[in-house]
């Protein structure tokens, strides 16, 4: 299957990516930055699955951002749409095969650490996987990387600096911590929040991982931004809402877009 997904792909597109990015929800802007785009639905590619979150477009776009040869997933799956951890990350594969050496991966997480705020971008310097799902479980595809990959510097530490020296000029408050996934669609409770608290985790959101972990086992160097949305149960006296999530992703869209552009210009 990933033979007719690539296939596909190049016979559709004149473009060679050297730089992938999934962008996460409300953060769908950046594509529209790419020059001379070539959009692909994901429902009519070999093997792909349909993105049903709020906020997630459903197309791959190939073309140039700050001169450099990228695709971009404008839209990313989930566990918690009922598909299975090996057709999320079937795209990642896809990808490597296209020839992508470096991931960037946008995501709207909430805000555990209580130093955070609102409109914050976290530089994500590792994960705790939450979600009982791992992508490499079952027959190992020796294809793309070893049985046991190493996964203690998972977010590439040079492509962690790269973004302190693109925030040039952007104005988001830049951290740096630790993402927690979780499958949801249910946001955490109070009390889990305070367990993850004490566990290491600064902001928890229900992507990003299982990609990151098939990223590492095919070789492709990775970097991982959470924007924070909102913060998580507990922290504020106030409900969640998707909404808000989107809002603070479309709010912060353009600043982020000058990152990536500045970051993807550094390659």
């Amino acid at each position: 299957m990933y033979s007719k997904a690539v296939d596909f792909i190049k016979s559709k597109i004149t473009v060679q990516p050297r730089i992938g990015l999934i962008l996460g929800s409300g953060l769908g802007g950046v594509s529209e930055r790419i020059e001379e785009p070539q959009a692909l639905d994901y429902k009519d590619i070999p093997g792909f699955l349909s993105s049903t979150a709020p906020g997630h477009e459903g197309r791959l776009i190939f073309g140039r951002l700050s001169g450099k040869p990228v695709v971009c997933m404008q839209g990313r799956f989930h566990l918690y749409e009922g598909y299975d951890v090996k057709d999320i990350v079937f795209p990642i594969r896809v990808m490597k095969l296209l020839g992508v050496e470096t991931l960037i991966i946008t995501n709207a997480a909430g805000g555990i650490n209580t130093d955070y705020n609102v409109g914050d971008l976290m530089i994500v310097g590792d994960h705790i996987n939450f979600m009982g799902e791992n992508p490499l479980v079952g027959a190992n595809e020796q294809a793309f990387g070893t049985r046991f990959p190493d996964m203690s510097k998972a977010y590439d530490p040079a492509l962690r600096e790269l973004v302190k020296e693109a925030v040039d000029g952007v104005d988001i408050r830049l951290r740096e911590g630790v993402y927690l996934a979780c499958k949801g669609p249910s946001y955490e409770t109070p009390a889990e929040i305070r367990a993850f608290r004490i566990w290491g985790a600064d902001a928890v959101g229900m992507s990003t991982v299982p990609e990151v972990i098939a990223a590492v086992h095919c070789g492709v160097k990775v970097l991982a931004l959470s924007l924070i949305t909102n913060m998580a149960a507990g922290v504020l006296d106030k409900p969640l809402s998707e909404q808000e999530v989107i809002e603070i992703g479309s709010k912060k869209s353009g600043e982020l877009q000058k990152l990536i552009r500045n970051l993807v210009e550094l390659l």
